[in-house]
């Protein structure tokens, strides 16, 4: 894969011989998923018109909105409080860390919810945080503002998939141009539950199947915690892709074992443990589909796109 155009000019440096920027700005990102909410703080390192994203820390908390949602259409007043209380901490850690600016997203279950616009109103009043409920697409556009296309090979296309707890998004780029997005409601929670007919898994295939082309060499790019888990299962190194027959590979091991057993052998949080082989079974899937050879997995999401996004902003603005 082609590096980004974007490196770094080492213009000064303090006594110890450290690399020190011209400025820097700061930012955070609140991505309130299905499967867990996710508060990133990051720090954009400036050195006339390049930059560096380094992430300062990423706070997680495991609260399983899709459990309740994909099964009842509601978030479930436990999983309401667990909510409440998270972003009204994330709201303190956010006056002590004093970004610049900062986003908070939630995806599909908020925007599932029945309850989900009373529950966003709710946070917005207890935490003072400006919550916004998007859709798929919305999801995408954000997830592309990492400038993926930087990082691309020109003459080549690429499949960008994100695979959540209850939506996977696909970005489809050919010669480094963002071509068209599609969200589907294919995700490892809502597999978890048995909740996603064989229609929809046919409606995804067949998407997959009018939009890949048969006359260029395509090659996915991968997003989501299930990937990068299981690139760090892989013995992928360098920025080097994820073969096809290597996912088949973990995807067997992972499905071996028992879900204690992955935890136990694997190492693996008991909310990835269980939801792991689902999501690498859409990623299997959907390489198999487009005869897809390989997966980048660069491990970033709708967060650090949210991070991307307000610096572009910022740019364009100053």
């Amino acid at each position: 894969m082609a590096k980004s155009s974007k490196k770094f000019r080492v213009t000064k440096r303090d006594p110890e011989n450290n690399w020190v920027p011209d400025s820097e700005q700061k930012y955070a990102a609140i991505d309130i998923g299905s499967n867990g909410v996710r508060l990133l703080l990051s720090k954009v390192l400036i050195t006339g018109e390049h930059c560096v994203f380094a992430k300062e820390s990423l706070v997680r908390m495991p609260i399983r909105l899709g459990e309740d949602v994909f099964k009842d259409q509601a978030i479930s007043p436990h999983k309401e409080e667990q909510l409440v209380s998270t972003l009204i901490a994330f709201s303190h850690l956010l006056k002590a860390y004093e970004p610049r600016d900062y986003r908070a997203c939630a995806t599909s279950a908020m925007r599932e919810a029945q309850n989900g616009a009373r529950i966003a109103s709710r946070i917005r009043q207890e935490s003072q945080l400006n919550l916004e409920i998007i859709d798929g697409g919305e999801e995408a556009e954000m997830i592309f503002a990492s400038h993926i296309a930087e990082t691309l090979h020109p003459d080549r296309a690429y499949l960008y998939i994100d695979v959540g707890g209850g939506s996977t998004e696909f970005t489809f780029f050919a010669r480094s141009e963002k071509l068209i997005s599609r969200s589907f409601p294919i995700g490892s929670v809502r597999l978890l539950n048995g909740q996603v007919s064989q229609a929809v898994w046919d409606d995804m295939q067949a998407w997959i199947l009018e939009h890949c082309p048969a006359d260029i060499q395509l090659s996915a790019i991968g997003s989501g915690g299930n990937m990068n888990k299981i690139l760090r299962l892989s013995n992928s190194k360098n920025d080097m892709p994820v073969s096809y027959t290597e996912l088949n590979e973990i995807d067997a091991m992972l499905n071996s074992y028992t879900i204690e057993e992955r935890i136990r052998v694997l190492h693996l949080r008991p909310d990835r443990a269980d939801v792991i082989v689902h999501a690498s079974k859409i990623f299997k899937s959907i390489m198999q589909w487009g005869e897809i050879e390989e997966i980048f997995v660069p491990q970033f999401g709708l967060a650090d796109g949210l991070v991307h996004f307000m610096h572009d902003a910022y740019v364009k603005n100053s």
